[in-house]
């Protein structure tokens, strides 16, 4: 990754949902960033610092929601469940991953980030990538997706 080749979120507190390309069980999330001697600056306080995961049974499409499953919910009526809460640390390795703290029995395609905090930058949060890690569900013999 090259510093500055981001996805800048506006302010500190941003979040976004991910569409994976099939239905996948998910384990673990990877994030990087760059490290502080990569910085030409030697200034990564955009990076992530606290963040949340989670899985939603509803999905806003254009000017109305979808929900899977009956009325959108789960069994203990939530529309969204959280996967785990974490934090980035700039001073280990640019790219941690992090095992999922509540593992679903089934799978999804659409993952919430929402960046709770970053390391002081006031102005924006910089992802440079994210990755779900997990079991793809919903594969035919020759590895396309069933619907």
């Amino acid at each position: 990754i090259s510093p500055g080749y981001c996805w800048p979120f506006q302010a500190s507190r941003s979040q976004v949902v991910f569409r994976l390309p099939t239905e996948v069980r998910p384990t673990a999330i990877t994030v990087q960033h760059p490290l502080k001697k990569s910085s030409a600056l030697g200034d990564i306080s955009s990076a992530p610092r606290d963040f949340t995961v989670s899985v939603s049974l509803c999905q806003a499409l254009g000017a109305g929601t979808w929900c899977w499953g009956k009325a959108g919910v789960d069994e203990e009526r939530e529309e969204e469940v959280l996967l785990g809460t974490f934090s980035y640390d700039t001073e280990k390795e640019p790219t941690q991953t992090f095992p999922l703290q509540n593992e679903l029995p089934r799978a999804f395609q659409f993952i919430r980030l929402v960046i709770q905090s970053n390391w002081g930058k006031s102005g924006y949060t910089c992802i440079y990538r994210v990755q779900v890690h997990g079991k793809i569900m919903g594969m035919n013999a020759i590895g396309q997706a069933q619907g």
